[in-house]
């Protein structure tokens, strides 16, 4: 579970943080029945959102651009159905436990890190970032974090922000067995769309690996 400080509470009200913990977990680096799935959420999006202006009016993209905003930057998710929905781009093949993750993060929207359960040194802490805190991105590069953004640590650093992303140290490996997937969610999205949205992700879990059991999954509010 995650520790929720009294200073993130206070700088995101309205916001929620989701965390699903899968355990009995496989990683395999292609499955035929998530390919199929695959096409199935791409040709949903292309259905969905028929031209650029209905995705960026939608309102999960409309939180996240306000949020991503206040740092001068843009929201990569969107980039990436745009890719998808107009520009003919299939969601790439990576390895089981990633691969439902970024179906799920592209069809709801909402933005999601995944880590190594095993890799995590406990408790968890859900809080601010501040000014000179920094970690290792999944690409290697030490990050200096953009202050007064949502984080989560462990007791070694932290593993993920919003802006700048998972880090390296906890990131899912060939050899996960038990996974943990935590969604950030700025305000103006609810509570019942971040429950969907880690339900999804266990029922595409489930297509390469029956056997994964829910161990928690709880949706944190501001």
């Amino acid at each position: 579970m995650l520790q929720v400080s009294e200073m993130w509470r206070q700088s995101f009200p309205g916001a929620s943080v989701g965390l699903l913990v899968l355990d009995q977990v496989s990683n395999p680096a292609f499955s035929e029945a998530l390919e199929e799935q695959k096409r199935a959420v791409e040709q949903g999006l292309r259905e969905r959102f028929v031209d650029r202006q209905s995705l960026i009016n939608d309102p999960v993209m409309c939180a996240y651009a306000g949020y991503y905003k206040k740092f001068g930057k843009t929201y990569h998710v969107q980039q990436q159905l745009d890719s998808v929905i107009f520009k003919g781009k299939s969601i790439p093949a990576v390895a089981g436990l990633v691969e439902a993750m970024f179906m799920a993060e592209l069809n709801s929207g909402l933005l999601t890190a995944g880590h190594d359960w095993q890799a995590l040194q406990h408790p968890l802490t859900l809080d601010v970032t501040g000014p000179d805190e920094q970690y290792v991105l999944m690409n290697g590069n030490l990050q200096v974090v953009k202050q007064n953004d949502m984080r989560i640590s462990d007791a070694a650093g932290i593993i993920s922000s919003i802006i700048c992303g998972p880090d390296q140290r906890t990131c899912i490996l060939p050899s996960t067995q038990k996974v943990a997937y935590v969604v950030y969610a700025p305000a103006g999205i609810g509570q019942e769309a971040v429950f969907q949205h880690l339900s999804e992700i266990h029922s595409y879990v489930n297509l390469f690996c029956k056997h994964a059991a829910v161990a928690l999954q709880q949706v944190y509010i501001a």
